[in-house]
């Protein structure tokens, strides 16, 4: 996520990533919202973010996307007279450098346009098989002897 220009969209059907971006933003402004927020609150609050420079997740989207986030998708943001600008629906709005958008779906297989997935990164948090077993095996390791935990981490 750090090293990509594009903003995360992470198949999520644990809610794994929606609680791991919850506690790496722990901004008091830090916003939520749905499809199905009604287009006019979600304008505003994607407005207010973006302005201010909150963190916003969009949690659980379908494989289409409201037409107002195009822009925001697309990082179409302008550069006029030494300020940052983004058109969302008919309003220009200042652009903060601080913003962050994430998106989270909790289809476990979703087939996204190719017009979407040239615009965002894609970040699987399936669990595995394998991965259950490690997470497992470490609950039971912390558990029984917390001291071969210390080191296994420490090393």
């Amino acid at each position: 996520m750090d090293n990509s220009d594009r903003w995360p969209l992470m198949i999520d059907p644990q809610m794994q990533g929606n609680n791991w971006i919850r506690k790496m933003e722990k901004d008091p402004a830090y916003n939520s919202i749905k499809p199905t927020t009604d287009p006019k609150v979600m304008s505003r609050i994607l407005e207010n973010c973006i302005m201010l420079g909150t963190p916003i997740l969009l949690e659980d989207c379908t494989e289409v996307f409201d037409p107002l986030l195009e822009p925001l998708l697309a990082k179409q943001i302008i550069k006029s007279r030494g300020s940052w600008s983004i058109k969302l629906g008919d309003k220009v709005v200042d652009y903060a450098k601080d913003f962050r958008f994430y998106i989270t779906t909790k289809l476990s297989k979703p087939h996204y346009p190719p017009e979407v997935c040239v615009k965002v990164t894609m970040l699987n948090f399936m669990v595995t098989e394998d991965g259950l077993q490690d997470q497992m095996l470490n609950l039971v390791v912390t558990h029984e002897d917390p001291k071969k935990m210390e080191q296994r981490n420490l090393i």
